[in-house]
């Protein structure tokens, strides 16, 4: 998985075309990662003790990673990630586009 908790990524298919947002988790296993208010869905619940009153409440799903790229925050443009190994044989994570490491 290329991308990392705390990477900005901005949406390039799908309802929120267009949004940039921060990686909050990532299921590697599953190719999918969860974006700050990003792929929000409506969800009715129930009354219970965390929800008093029950409703509707605001849940975010995760999106697939296909349907984002990193916002690289050198040349702050939508970039694939690249890798180059450093003097000390560590694998890093570079912008294609500026070929900066990506911290």
């Amino acid at each position: 998985m290329k991308l990392k908790i705390k990477d900005q990524v901005k949406v390039i298919i799908g309802k929120d075309k267009g949004r940039v947002g921060e990686v909050e988790k990532v299921y590697a296993k599953a190719d999918k990662i969860l974006v700050k208010s990003i792929n929000v869905y409506k969800k009715h619940v129930k009354k219970s003790e965390t929800f008093p009153k029950g409703g509707i409440v605001d849940v975010n799903r995760p999106l697939f990673v296909n349907k984002v790229m990193l916002v690289c925050p050198n040349c702050k443009q939508p970039t694939r990630i690249g890798y180059i190994l450093d003097s000390a044989k560590r694998k890093q994570r570079i912008c294609r586009k500026c070929q900066k490491v990506i911290k």
